[in-house]
């Protein structure tokens, strides 16, 4: 998998809105306003002070729009922009790419919209995003022969099928916890996968520039098993979520986490915010796995391992990858400022708080309110300081 953050092939003379070039530009951008303002929305929904004209439970609507609408934009803004890179392909841009903003945000409006418009049209509609994104992307990939990256594709297909089985269980159900779990694994996977490149691969780099020495140990036969290993807990776990033996497998798949990261030499790239974020990120899939492990024997809520993977691993590697990349394919300096590591503090924060409101019950108002308004300072913080870049033309094109 090409891992480079800056070169985007340059095939086709673009005259149309900068922010319509290349699919990290509007999804990066959408994907963290909507984030942060769904967050603020959320507090007020869970203390009851608004209610919303959505047919799911708030919990459903609060956990749909993190799972299957900010993620889904970013993951889609990514994956647009490396598809290019991985096939040589001409990248999607213009009115194709403006019609896959434009079936994201109908999205969020049909499932905000949900009781009034009904659950199935609401479901048509949000599910058309991710049905459009792995047609293309799959188009894509099989046209430049590209087979390594296909499981990518593969699992945004499977979170296509998360977000339908969230759906139609909230209906029929009243509550979609198969969906939800389903489509954090899908995430988890995601993470594993491109995180087990870019995070050595960048790591790297800059060790070998800036700080030579040991380096990060390149992909091999202990990766594979990781990843075949975390699947199939993440498998067990969608359809069982207690009992020692699962308890086991998660304490076991955590702790491989643990040696993979340390494998990755991120205690060498202090100096440089921008790749030690992305090993602060990857930090917390371990973590999640050690304490979903935890929640099987009752020592806490599951809740825990579930916000660590979502809030934390999720939440920062994203936030670690779009300021990357925005740097890059923008043409600026691939350093973190002030700010960015601002960004990076803010959202560390947040994660922490949301996974301590769940260990520490009588912080919990407290916490999540903290955990609330650091997520929202971190993803419109990003909005703020990126969203120019991200909606003018880079240095020289």
């Amino acid at each position: 998998m090409t891992t480079s953050a800056t070169s985007v092939p340059r095939l086709r003379r673009y005259q149309g809105p900068a922010v319509l070039s290349h699919g990290f530009r509007p999804f990066f951008l959408l994907g963290a306003v909507y984030a942060g303002l769904a967050a603020l929305a959320w507090l007020p929904v869970f203390l009851g002070e608004l209610t919303l004209t959505t047919a799911f439970a708030p919990r459903d609507w609060h956990v749909h729009e993190m799972l299957y609408g900010y993620l889904p934009a970013v993951i889609t803004g990514f994956l647009f922009t490396a598809i290019p890179n991985w096939t040589g392909r001409l990248p999607i841009q213009g009115m194709p790419l403006l019609a896959l903003v434009i079936a994201w945000i109908l999205g969020r409006l049909a499932v905000t919209c949900s009781a009034e418009i009904g659950w199935l049209a609401a479901m048509l509609i949000d599910i058309s995003f991710l049905t459009l994104t792995t047609a293309a992307a799959a188009r894509e990939i099989l046209a430049g022969n590209n087979w390594r990256n296909f499981k990518v594709v593969a699992l945004i297909g499977l979170l296509l099928v998360g977000n339908i089985a969230f759906h139609l269980e909230a209906h029929f159900e009243g509550a979609a916890d198969y969906g939800i779990r389903a489509g954090i694994a899908v995430v988890v996977m995601l993470i594993l996968l491109i995180g087990g490149r870019i995070i050595p691969s960048f790591t790297r780099n800059w060790l070998a520039r800036e700080n030579p020495g040991r380096m990060p140990s390149p992909f091999a036969r202990f990766d594979i098993a990781i990843v075949i290993s975390s699947a199939v807990a993440l498998l067990v776990w969608i359809f069982r979520q207690d009992g020692p033996l699962v308890g086991t497998m998660f304490a076991l798949v955590g702790m491989m986490h643990v040696i993979r990261l340390g494998r990755w030499a991120g205690d060498r790239t202090v100096r440089e915010r921008l790749v030690l974020i992305l090993h602060v990120g990857y930090a917390f899939v371990p973590l999640g796995f050690l304490l979903v492990a935890a929640s099987t024997f009752n020592i806490v809520s599951a809740s825990a391992g579930i916000h660590a993977w979502m809030a934390g691993a999720a939440g920062v590697m994203t936030l670690a990858v779009m300021t990357r990349a925005s740097l890059g394919h923008t043409k600026q300096p691939l350093t973190a400022s002030l700010l960015t590591q601002g960004i990076y503090i803010a959202v560390v924060i947040a994660a922490l708080a949301r996974i301590c409101a769940v260990i520490v019950p009588a912080l919990n108002s407290h916490l999540l309110h903290l955990a609330a308004f650091a997520w929202a300072a971190a993803f419109l913080g990003f909005a703020v300081y990126f969203g120019p870049l991200l909606l003018s033309k880079a240095k020289g094109g």
